[in-house]
């Protein structure tokens, strides 16, 4: 397919493909009509005489104060380089190139009054790769993310640096090696540039892809271990969840029933005498299941997000701009952080499922080694869960509750959103250790239910953990085991469906 930008529907999926080359994008006639038409508003607007913010004046608590045609391209200029203050170690190259793709897709609607030229400049950075370098910090998610939007377009003026493999160079060389000349901004565009939330955007985009994934691996875990701990179906019937109808709920009791389609070892304790299982292998329905709908609201409103125009002020025609506050972040703020808590209690559930394979219960050996005394087994990895888990808690202050005032006052709420979604994606990459570790620690179990076979899916994930990871008979280095499983879980090697 191709995407056409300023007239198509973003979705995930076509955000990515977009992004890892899989979708072409292209502008299409109907986009450069409204860029070309919003332009020419502009224009007429900055010749005039009456005020309009953003277009003939200052900017923030500078809005009463109006700026000559003359002096337009230096206070464009300006206004990039003195809000590039952004501090920290700088954001994935990958980020910074979503960036790029949903901000030409916001400006390409036709309500920034961007020139055609530099939108065009923006997709041959895209086409070449030229991605710009951008701090992490320093973005309080309104006027949108001015310091990271202001580095990531510093290049079009000549400042700032482009990536190149793993190091950076100069902007200003880039554009010579590639034959480019630094543009010169005019009226309105600087601040169409550096008003939005794509910074934010771009992070909740990086989360939902990983999250995605995740949410079905721990559906995975869950089952592999529930085996392990040969645990009971019956919290995961149709007829239970129905009656409770949430659709999370729903759709994990259903995973969980397929996962153990088939297998010789559920079927090997149908009538024992347990009772009830404890809540990390009951509820799973009930905790993952509230984390997908967690997921499944962030992505809901990121996909609005990015169909949507966050500059400030907007152009409606040549005589009117509207100034109003699409820049502000908390639409995606306060999501980020509730999906921030959902995703932190992926990893605390299973972490207490790895405490329970480690108790020695129906019918495992204590710390999963039959050899214990000299040996202390799976121990310690769980040590680690625990930590990371308690990492993640602390990880889940939501940043949307607080506010610094801004700008003398002007800017006296602001959203905090780029730390929202900084700290999910920081909790997701510890997530992806902790379910390393308990999937090694069910396959550990698995191996004590034999001649028992699972169901084929978790047979086929069970094979894919010994290939890299040997069963554990006497105490060894466990780190290089640990770390080839995070492996597996980072490149989304296990088959969830």
């Amino acid at each position: 397919m191709t995407f056409r930008y300023g007239v198509d529907q973003l979705t995930l999926d076509i955000v990515n493909g977009i992004a890892n080359g899989s979708v072409k994008a292209e502008l299409c006639q109907q986009a450069l009509d409204k860029i070309n038409a919003s332009r020419q508003n502009v224009d007429i607007m900055a010749s005039s005489d009456k005020a309009i913010y953003g277009i003939n004046t200052g900017f923030g608590p500078l809005c009463d104060t109006q700026i000559s045609p003359a002096e337009t391209h230096l206070l464009q200029k300006n206004l990039l380089i003195t809000h590039a203050v952004g501090v920290g170690e700088p954001i994935a190259k990958a980020i910074s190139k979503l960036m790029l793709i949903t901000k030409v897709h916001a400006l390409s609607q036709g309500f920034s009054g961007i020139r055609l030229e530099v939108v065009e400049r923006m997709l041959a950075f895209i086409e070449h790769d030229l991605i710009p370098v951008v701090p992490e910090q320093g973005s309080v998610g309104a006027s949108g993310d001015l310091a990271p939007l202001s580095h990531l377009f510093l290049p079009l003026i000549g400042e700032g640096e482009f990536w190149r493999g793993d190091n950076t160079i100069p902007a200003a060389q880039a554009l010579k090696e590639h034959g480019l000349e630094p543009l010169e901004l005019h009226a309105k565009e600087g601040l169409a540039l550096i008003n939005g939330t794509q910074f934010i955007l771009s992070h909740a985009i990086t989360a939902l892809t990983k999250m995605r994934y995740l949410l079905d691996l721990a559906d995975l875990a869950g089952a592999m271990s529930i085996e392990g701990m040969q645990g009971s179906q019956s919290p995961f019937r149709e007829e239970l969840h129905q009656i409770r109808a949430f659709a999370g709920n729903i759709e994990v009791a259903a995973r969980m029933r397929h996962f153990f389609k088939d297998s010789q070892n559920m079927a090997a304790h149908t009538d024992c005498d347990r009772v009830q299982d404890p809540y990390s292998l009951r509820c799973i329905p009930q905790v993952h299941g509230a984390s997908r709908n967690a997921y499944n609201h962030l992505k809901e409103l990121a996909e609005i997000e990015m169909n949507s125009v966050t500059d400030n002020p907007i152009v409606i025609s040549s005589e009117e701009a509207i100034s109003g506050g699409s820049f502000h972040g908390q639409p995606l703020a306060m999501v980020l952080d509730y999906a921030s808590i959902a995703a932190a209690e992926l990893g605390n559930i299973a972490d207490r499922r790895c405490y329970l394979l480690l108790e020695g219960l129906h019918g495992l050996p204590r710390l999963l080694t039959t050899s214990g005394g000299l040996n202390s087994g799976m121990m310690i990895p769980q040590y680690t869960t625990a930590a990371l888990v308690t990492e993640n808690k602390s990880l889940c202050f939501p940043p949307s509750a607080d506010s610094v005032p801004t700008s003398m006052g002007q800017e006296d709420h602001v959203s905090m959103g780029s730390i929202s979604g900084r700290k999910l994606n920081q909790i997701l990459g510890n997530l992806e250790k902790i379910m390393a570790i308990e999937l090694m620690y069910a396959a550990q179990a698995i191996e004590f239910r034999r001649p028992n076979k699972c169901s084929d899916i978790i047979e086929e994930n069970f094979a894919l953990i010994r290939q890299k990871v040997a069963k554990l008979e006497e105490d060894r280095l466990l780190k290089p085991d640990i770390d080839a499983m995070i492996a597996l879980v980072k490149t989304q090697a296990f088959k969830v469906n």
